[in-house]
């Protein structure tokens, strides 16, 4: 079975092409710059077949990046399969479901009215979600099914405890404001493999995605009963560019004092703040461990911060979990930051994990990166977010 996989953005498209059953990647790309100029890219991951490097081809819509993709996975020459009747379904990453969906879903005009009901929740998604959806549908036909997978919708066994705000109730119920979370296909995909390594089922684990964008989550007994980030991405720990949670009372006197519309000052802490607010350099991990060494102190002090909430939050959801079993560390920073990662678990030997140097010395590979004695594994997974998406997408076209 063959899964086109698609993640589209207001002007992108990321597109990947899998065997569910198998696990083999066939072919993935980018559709950059779609309205514009557009410029496309394709990479086969078979043998033998030729790539294509950002390449201008015009793509006024959706529609065209699409009908680019499938021209470039059916070529004669460089494709890798031989027709379109060789794509069997078509699954969507789509950010916001908020209560509505907790489990994938086939994408009938009834779903797609209510992930446009979703779209206050994640004004700059959801659209370029639906518009990804709607031109799939006009170039491929009603043949092909299509599947929803929502980031949130992994975090919706969270307990109300877990995901209420403790604001006038009313605003809950008329207009849904509560946390939902994010990379909640991140966050399964990794506890699932966990589960599927250690041969256990029972796991209380903490989930480390860190990276530009970074959330934990508290997953118990493969159920996510709290995650760090709130009805926005903006919620939990700093990020490459955002300031995770802070006093609101900051952005008031900020706003005050600096005459700033909230538009001017949201956009301040979704893309100036984070990494790169503290450190004023970047807000790439690399940079500030580069920065750092060469003795810039605000490079260290954001790489501290960083660490020092990630561990905060570690140990918070071990207390709320009743205790942990494995702290799992994936993402681009979790999955490739040795230091990073030590920094994290430094001081979190109460609870009965200790790094081991040699085995943390490892980037991008499954691996146990705790001492032979830890009570608790402390462990790295790389994420595969594209692959869940594609067995989600396999399980629901087999149970039509």
């Amino acid at each position: 079975m063959n899964v086109l996989v698609i993640n589209a953005g207001s002007s992108s498209l990321k597109y990947q092409l899998l065997n569910p059953e198998t696990g083999d990647l066939l072919a993935k790309g980018l559709c950059e710059r779609i309205g514009l100029d557009g410029k496309f890219t394709y990479k086969p991951m078979v043998e033998g077949k030729e790539g294509v490097k950002a390449i201008d081809i015009p793509m006024p819509t959706h529609s065209e990046a699409i009908q680019a993709t499938l021209n470039a996975l059916i070529d004669p020459v460089n494709g890798v399969i031989a027709s379109m009747d060789e794509i069997d379904a078509v699954g969507h990453r789509v950010l916001h479901g908020g209560e509505k969906f907790s489990a994938p879903v086939l994408l009938t005009d009834e779903v797609l009215s209510t992930v446009e009901e979703c779209i206050p929740l994640a004004p700059l998604h959801n659209p370029a979600n639906i518009i990804g959806i709607k031109a799939c549908a006009a170039v491929l036909g009603d043949k092909v099914p299509q599947v929803g997978i929502f980031d949130t919708a992994f975090h919706q066994t969270m307990p109300p405890k877990a995901y209420m705000y403790a604001i006038p109730y009313e605003y809950y119920q008329n207009d849904s404001l509560r946390r939902y979370g994010a990379h909640g296909t991140s966050h399964r995909y990794v506890t699932k493999r966990c589960a599927e390594i250690l041969g256990r089922n029972d796991l209380k684990i903490v989930s480390c995605h860190l990276g530009n964008g970074s959330s934990l989550a508290a997953v118990d007994c493969g159920k996510s009963v709290d995650t760090s980030m709130g009805l926005t991405p903006l919620a939990g720990l700093p990020m490459g560019t955002r300031s995770g949670d802070m006093d609101c009372g900051v952005l008031e006197f900020i706003m005050k004092k600096y005459n700033m519309g909230i538009e001017e000052a949201v956009n301040m802490l979704n893309k100036k703040s984070g990494m790169l607010g503290l450190s004023g350099v970047s807000s790439d991990f690399r940079d500030l461990e580069a920065g750092a060494k060469a003795g810039n102190e605000r490079c260290a002090l954001a790489l501290e911060v960083f660490e020092y909430d990630v561990r905060k939050l570690i140990g918070s959801y071990a207390a709320a979990m009743g205790g942990v079993d494995v702290i799992v560390f994936t993402a681009g920073v979790g999955e490739n930051g040795p230091s990073t990662r030590a920094n994290c678990l430094k001081g979190l030997e109460f609870l009965g994990v200790k790094v081991d140097p040699e085995k943390n010395n490892v980037r991008g590979k499954e691996c146990i990166i705790s001492t032979d004695d830890s009570k608790v594994l402390a462990m790295v997974i790389p994420t595969n977010e594209e692959l869940m998406i594609a067995m989600d997408t396999m399980d629901v076209v087999k149970s039509l």
